[in-house]
């Protein structure tokens, strides 16, 4: 017959909860059964407790700048197939590290469609997350749509400041739409305010020397990547799409080049 763990006396109770100890709270009941049997001095029931408390708030803590950073979908390094990948491991080594991010510097993924820099940018982001760092991800479609509400109510300053908040900004699929003038001075804007003061990781399938196909002024192309690349890690990834690899080995269709 499994005893109940005793109850709390009310005035514990009520200061705990005052306190916001909601894991002390939760297991000082059943830690108060252990203690007695196995004969924890003080000093070790404390410090469980309060273990256990830091633990449960390091994990909500995590939930909540998870929720808060945006991903659309959960990716980790550990899947991510470096030996599928042309990204070099000291590379992966050194983005996995979030150094980068301490010393406020960038990221930027360049390479086709399918050569897994959404799931690298989604990753580092999720790493980031989990070690301590505030994060948002954003599409550059969203970005930018974003900053143009700004536009509307003039306060396209509190936006930026609002996402500046983060250690950490994704934009993924940038040029994957060409941005009209208004979309590319925001977007330099927004990059011209990170800038030495937030680390940004970017991704892309159209190589620097191209930008100029998704933004039309010529000068803001230029100003946007001297800020954008003067403390950059540039990360090429090349070789067959990922998703066309694993439609192939799932036997789907076999495309014929004529």
């Amino acid at each position: 017959m499994v005893t109940a763990p005793p109850v709390l006396p009310a005035d514990l109770n009520d200061g705990l909860k005052r306190l916001k100890m909601a894991a002390m709270r939760r297991l000082a009941p059943e830690l108060l059964i252990t203690a007695k049997t196995q004969r924890w001095s003080p000093e070790e029931f404390l410090r469980t407790l309060v273990e256990a408390e830091i633990t449960a708030r390091d994990a909500s803590n995590t939930a909540t700048r998870r929720r808060q950073a945006g991903f659309p979908l959960t990716k980790t390094l550990d899947e991510y197939d470096l030996t599928a990948s042309s990204v070099p491991q000291a590379t992966f080594d050194y983005l996995a590290s979030l150094e980068w991010v301490r010393a406020v510097e960038n990221v930027c993924l360049i390479g086709p469609a399918g050569t897994g820099k959404s799931h690298l940018l989604l990753a580092l982001g999720s790493a980031a997350v989990d070690a301590g760092h505030k994060v948002r991800y954003l599409t550059a479609a969203d970005l930018v749509d974003t900053l143009y509400r700004g536009l509307a109510d003039n306060s396209v300053g509190r936006v930026i400041d609002t996402l500046l908040r983060n250690d950490l900004i994704l934009v993924d699929e940038l040029g994957f739409a060409p941005l009209d003038d208004t979309a590319a001075q925001l977007l330099f804007r927004f990059v011209a305010a990170a800038y030495e003061r937030r680390s940004l990781g970017v991704s892309s399938h159209w190589p620097f020397e191209a930008w100029g196909r998704f933004l039309p002024e010529h000068t803001t192309a230029v100003s946007l990547l001297d800020r954008l690349l003067h403390h950059s890690n540039t990360v090429v990834t090349d070789g067959e799409s990922y998703r066309m690899r694993q439609a192939r080995q799932r036997g789907g269709t076999k495309i014929n080049k004529t």
